[in-house]
């Protein structure tokens, strides 16, 4: 079956048109394909990606993007979808992060796969994880960090002691969280509540406390860091 996977370039990103025909184990090999045949095109490139063509599950979408990241040089720095809005607020989050690196003479770096029970990543530079951090495991930074996929495990940003960083997620269901010298203090679930909506948040050091809020446009530009 011809183009099974499609890919074609927008503003900033790319588009991945997916066959809605095709069982999803067949659509996998071929992404696979797809990029490591465009490998010297998309090589160190960082773009926004929209996936498109048929209906995904939120783990059908990190198996794809992390297909993509195995067979590609290709850094992801936002899954766009229907929420545009939200979608370019995270990518400013992200265009910032790279900004404040560049001030600081580094270059930061980005950690490709998903943490696990009982693995510790830790960096001294800022880091933009490209997967999900599971209960169990934590990611330790002297910077920022920013997670493309959930944060349901430990983290530790400002790991130098400062407390002028910050932790951002597209899901962001922490064990732990702790920035410069300040941990964050989750308020208690109410019991039979229902799952809230995921929605990008950021988490920074305010009135000496760890606040944790929804990214939006004018709390990006509003930031004390």
């Amino acid at each position: 079956m011809k183009n099974m996977v499609i890919i074609k370039s927008f503003q900033n990103g790319i588009s991945v048109y997916l066959n809605s025909e095709i069982p999803f184990e067949e659509l996998l090999e071929e992404v696979a394909f797809k990029f490591r045949e465009s490998g010297n095109f998309f090589k160190n490139a960082k773009m926004a990606i929209s996936l498109e063509g048929r209906p995904l599950s939120e783990e059908e979408e990190r198996m794809i993007l992390n297909v993509i990241c195995e067979n590609s040089d290709l850094h992801i720095v936002c899954l766009v979808g229907k929420d545009e809005e939200t979608n370019q607020n995270y990518l400013k989050a992200i265009q910032q992060l790279e900004y404040r690196n560049k001030e600081e003479g580094n270059d930061g770096q980005f950690y490709r796969g998903t943490l696990k029970n009982g693995q510790i990543l830790e960096t001294e530079s800022s880091i933009v994880v490209l997967g999900d951090v599971y209960p169990g495991s934590a990611i330790i930074s002297t910077k920022d960090i920013v997670i493309l996929g959930g944060l349901f495990g430990k983290a530790y940003a400002g790991g130098n002691g400062s407390d002028g960083h910050y932790v951002a997620a597209l899901e962001m269901s922490p064990e732990r969280l702790q920035i410069g010298d300040f941990k964050y203090k989750a308020s208690k679930p109410m019991k039979w509540s229902i799952r809230p909506k995921v929605q990008p948040k950021i988490a920074y050091v305010k009135d000496n406390k760890v606040v944790m809020e929804p990214i939006t446009k004018e709390l990006l530009n509003d930031l004390p860091l």
